[in-house]
Order: structure tokens, then C-alpha cells, then sequence
């Protein structure tokens, strides 16, 4: 599978009131592995860019007036971009205005595009329920270096983003077929009388009588919503 990581700098943060795309970066996965394919613009806006915005990304209409405009670079970013399945923290956003730039210059949208889209922020959140889950969180969570992130940068956080990614997901990688490979060594489906016996351990009167004490208190916080004693009875 083909993965792009995908993050985005922008003048401000509401794209429907004139805000522009400032810097997109992107890093390649290929069957999760990192490749050395990037992309990474600056771009000019044509407008000025929110004092906010500056304060967190650093880059100035000074720094961007020589760089070139996104219809100068729409068709090699979608070159790059077909076919993939984007990698995005906080999708929403970064969609809403890369959208929005393809429209301005009478492109077709992401969604016909690209593959499709996972929310690395979705994903933490249902990993991670309660807890903080920004980039610099995630990054810490995972013991992934962040060191460099004085200010936020498309190409810096695409790359972050990258071995976050892969950290909330490890173990994905054994799920993955080589359907081209050879089979090696003897085959792995065989007859039923070759399978193992599995030992069956039944709980003790005691982790019994402690089953029973713990949905009893889920059936009294929940006020008798609790969906194992329903299934139980409906049995």
C-alpha cells in the first residue's frame, strides 16, 4: 500500500474567509516503510498572513512573495498524490484547504484523487481516550524525538507524523500478504487432525463470585444498562 503523510501551513485558520495554503509537505510510505519520495513547497498566498498564524509556523508574506503560486504546482502535487491513501493529523483541516485550492484553480477534489483518507487525531483519540493527543503529545507518548519543533513546519511535522503513525499502528506489518512471494518450507494450511489441542482454564469458584461483583457494580453506575446481564438473560 501506497501512504502519503501529509501536512499543510497556511496564511490563517478559515479557509472560507480568503486563507491560503503557505506550505504543504508530504512523505512517502511504501508497505510502511519510509521512502526517500518527498514533496515539499512554499507557496505564495497573494494575501497576508494572520499574526497568529505566524507565531506558530514562522514564515512571513516577506519570505513567500518569490515563491511560486499553487497553480504552478497543482499538477506535479497531484502526480504525486494519485492513487495514494493520505495520512493527515486533524484531516478536517488540512482537507478543507487543499480543497479549496484545487477549486480556485478548477481542479478536482482530494476524494477523486486519492485513495482515501485515515485521521492520525481520530485514531489517538479512540487509542487514547481523555488524553492529549497533538503532535507533540503523540510524539512523547511514542518516545519519537521531537526536539526540532521549535515551530511548526509542514515538511518537520509530515516526518513526525510519519513515525507516529507507525507507532500507533505497529503490528499491522504481520497482517500484510506477499502475494507474489513463494511459499517457503512446509505449507501452513493443513488437515484438522494436525491441529494442537487448546487447554480449556475455567474460572474458580472464587474469580466466579468476583465476575458477579464487578457487573453488579457496572449494573448499578450504568442504572441496570449494563449489556453483559442483558445478554446473559436473553439467553
Amino acid at each position: 500500500m501506497r501512504q502519503i503523510i501529509l501536512d499543510t501551513e497556511t496564511t490563517g485558520l478559515e479557509f472560507k474567509l480568503g486563507d491560503r495554503v503557505i506550505e504543504i509537505g508530504c512523505v512517502e510510505l511504501q508497505g510502511r516503510k519510509l521512502t526517500q519520495r518527498r514533496f515539499h513547497r512554499y507557496l505564495n498566498p497573494e494575501r497576508a498572513i494572520d499574526a497568529g498564524a505566524q507565531a506558530v509556523h514562522g514564515l512571513t508574506s516577506e519570505f513567500l512573495q518569490d515563491k511560486p503560486k499553487f497553480a504552478e504546482i497543482v499538477a506535479e502535487f497531484i502526480d504525486y498524490v494519485r492513487g495514494a491513501e493520505l495520512v493527515i493529523h486533524n484531516a478536517a483541516f488540512d482537507i478543507g484547504f487543499i480543497n479549496n485550492e484545487l477549486a480556485l484553480v478548477g481542479a478536482e477534489p482530494l476524494s477523486q484523487i486519492c485513495a482515501g483518507v485515515v485521521d492520525t487525531l481520530r485514531l489517538a483519540r479512540e487509542l487514547n481516550p481523555g488524553r492529549k493527543n497533538s503532535l507533540n503529545a503523540l510524539c512523547e507518548r511514542y518516545a519519537i524525538d521531537n526536539s526540532g519543533r521549535t515551530l511548526h513546519g509542514a515538511l518537520l511535522d509530515a516526518e513526525l507524523l510519519a513515525d507516529v503513525y507507525l507507532a500507533m499502528t505497529r503490528g499491522q506489518e504481520s497482517l500484510i500478504m506477499d502475494l507474489d512471494s513463494e511459499p517457503k518450507g512446509e505449507s501452513l494450511v493443513r488437515g484438522s487432525g494436525d491441529l494442537p489441542r487448546l487447554k480449556v482454564q475455567r474460572a474458580c469458584a472464587e474469580e466466579l463470585v468476583e465476575h458477579e461483583r464487578v457487573l453488579a457494580e457496572i449494573s448499578r453506575e450504568s442504572k441496570g444498562r449494563c449489556l453483559w446481564l442483558d445478554q446473559v438473560e436473553s439467553q
